[in-house]
């Protein structure tokens, strides 16, 4: 018997994508908006340098961490639910925030601020695959969502430039309070509720072990990249690693557990969340380093810098918009091959640049990288929650985001200190002997400090030190332009089963997938 064609979205499920944005936005506004805010933060709170580094980690931390609980609690109660109940959390621990009058309060503001945030990233995904259930819509819709995250993320400086040139620091953090408003009104009209009637009660030990295993993996890669390889951090990261393996061998024991392994199963999500992983490695290391160019190298403000990103997060949307609908008449691993190999010469642009006049050359070639990251969030995601059944929608949502977490915290613990360590190469035998061993140590940690000191250092040696920088950009640009060129050709490899968007038949002679053969037109299995 043929299978009855699946229900496409019409106007309410596109109006309530556009309403799912808003809090994706807002996540993404709230990763940069506080680099602006955060000099004025400090002459106003006086934190401490370690107080400074938790205000800035602790809502990254936390996301992180919480994501797999909350994607599978949305499957539970509700995903709409849950992201009205945290988009209201997330408003209110803004309000909070940006009326600290603390170092400690700010902290705390933040860090639940992060517990809210793992609330909205795994629900919004899974109402997106609730609403558009037919495959070609589903991958053009997750294309739109991830690339209003990117967006966020960009409109950040913009946005917070904008504030803080008229408000206190604090403004910042009230831009949640009319997204969340428009979210909370609208979405009982436009978003449809969903949950799984089968599963059972959230299991504690499974969260305190996802917790145990997630917390202190990120908390060390973070630290690593900021402070080095400290003596505590193996230890923490084999805590981290213990409790990973308990995590999945309880999950197994467990009749309904807090994730389902039994996902993995399927090729296309395990290669699928491993060009995810890889993809947001070269992206985050690199991204962290083209920023401190743009200020440091280039000399532009904050809001001139955010104003360069522009044509970057343009590339993006193209691709996360247009991937999905090639990926309709080629299959998705050509299309995420082709397009890193695309990003693979964007680094390539990255590694070529020379001194502070190549603005242009700094912008096109990440421009290059973005596109291929528009692509792999795109059409990866949609392998990630394509491979779930509905019901396990919220589970693969958050290992998807998980998983892109990981990603750009390693990119950023293994490129900032190989670009630190060819920085202070080309440095070292530089250094005037009379030099002041204050801003001799200050110019050694990075290019930050050497333009902090640099009213005590000669315009010749600010020249060098921008100089080293830049071959710091150089190296980590060319190594990360390798591993993406070599993770074009795994795509290719291992995602060559898959079918186009919407195709029902397999390979001739590969072996079916859970998600190359699910049909095209199968029916919707949700129900409000």
């Amino acid at each position: 018997m043929d299978t009855p064609p699946a229900r496409r979205a019409g106007r309410r499920e596109w109006a309530g994508l556009a309403l799912l944005t808003l809090p994706t936005l807002l996540l993404g506004l709230d990763v940069t908006v506080l680099y602006l805010a955060l000099p004025a933060l400090a002459e106003d709170l006086r934190p401490s340098g370690t107080q400074s580094l938790w205000i800035m980690d602790v809502y990254g931390f936390l996301i992180a961490g919480f994501l797999i609980t909350m994607g599978t609690l949305g499957d539970r109660i509700g995903r709409r639910r849950l992201l009205m109940i945290g988009a209201v959390a997330f408003a209110a621990a803004s309000v909070l925030a940006a009326y600290a009058t603390s170092p400690e309060a700010l902290i705390a503001a933040r860090a639940a601020l992060g517990i809210a945030g793992a609330t909205l990233m795994p629900s919004t995904l899974a109402l997106v695959s609730t609403m558009f259930p037919d495959p070609r819509q589903r991958a053009l819709a997750i294309g739109v969502w991830a690339t209003s995250f990117a967006l966020g993320m960009v409109a950040g400086p913009l946005a917070g430039g904008l504030l803080l040139d008229r408000y206190w620091w604090g403004s910042a953090f009230l831009l949640a309070v009319p997204l969340v408003g428009v979210t909370v009104l609208a979405a009982p009209f436009l978003l449809p509720e969903y949950r799984d009637p089968r599963a059972g009660r959230l299991d504690p030990a499974s969260v305190v072990l996802s917790l145990a295993a997630i917390l202190p993996i990120v908390y060390a890669v973070k630290q690593s990249a900021a402070h080095g390889v400290e003596p505590l951090t193996p230890l923490v990261l084999l805590i981290g690693l213990g409790s990973g393996v308990l995590f999945v061998r309880r999950q197994h024991a467990l009749d309904e557990p807090l994730l389902d392994m039994s996902l993995f199963a399927s090729r296309a999500l395990g290669a699928a969340l491993a060009v995810l992983l890889v993809g947001l490695v070269g992206v985050g290391g690199v991204l962290f380093l083209v920023t401190q160019y743009l200020q440091l190298v280039a000399g532009l403000g904050p809001l001139a810098a955010g104003g360069w990103m522009g044509p970057p997060a343009l590339a993006m949307l193209l691709a996360a918009i247009g991937a999905p609908l090639l990926a309709r008449r080629v299959r998705p691993g050509q299309v995420v091959a082709g397009t890193l190999a695309l990003s693979s010469a964007g680094y390539l642009l990255l590694a070529l640049v020379d001194g502070a006049d190549g603005v242009g050359a700094v912008v096109a070639g990440f421009s290059l990288v973005y596109l291929g990251l528009g692509a792999v969030a795109a059409l990866g995601t949609d392998l990630v929650v394509g491979a779930a059944p509905p019901e396990k929608a919220g589970s693969a949502s958050a290992m998807s985001e998980t998983v892109q977490e990981l990603g750009v915290a390693v990119g950023v613990a293994v490129f900032g200190p190989l670009s630190l360590a060819v920085y202070r190469a080309r440095l070292d035998d530089q250094l005037p002997a009379g030099l002041d061993p204050g801003a001799a140590e200050a110019v050694r940690d990075g290019l930050a400090g050497a333009v902090a000191h640099q009213e005590r250092l000669s315009a010749g040696l600010l020249d060098q030190a921008r100089e080293a920088f830049t071959s710091g950009l150089n190296v980590s640009a060319a190594v990360a332009g390798l591993a993406i060129l070599a993770l074009a050709v795994l795509a290719a490899v291992t995602l060559r089963h898959v079918g186009a968007v919407g195709a029902t038949a397999p390979v001739a002679g590969e072996e079916p997938d859970p998600v190359s053969t699910a049909p095209a037109d199968a029916p919707e299995r949700t129900s409000a």
